[in-house]
């Protein structure tokens, strides 16, 4: 019996992964803030900037992969 992939969409995430996507996202804004000069003040742009980093990165690779599985192949410039 074959069992078919969720969607990205409707795959529900484990715990594990939210747990690392969070690590991700604070070791990036951490990172941010030591690039400025470990200047006070830009927390909540350093971590939307990280999620958007972050974030941007998986909804790309998702989307490769769910063109790989349709069988089409997009390039990107």
């Amino acid at each position: 019996m074959r069992h078919k992939a969720a969607s990205v969409s409707t795959a529900k995430p484990e715990q594990g992964s939210l747990e690392l996507t969070e690590e991700l996202v604070r070791i990036r804004a951490y990172r941010l803030y030591e690039e400025r000069g470990c200047e006070h003040g830009h927390d909540l742009e350093d971590w939307l900037q990280a999620e958007a980093e972050i974030f941007g990165k998986k909804l790309a690779a998702a989307a490769e992969a769910e063109d790989a599985e349709d069988g089409s192949r997009t390039t990107v410039a």
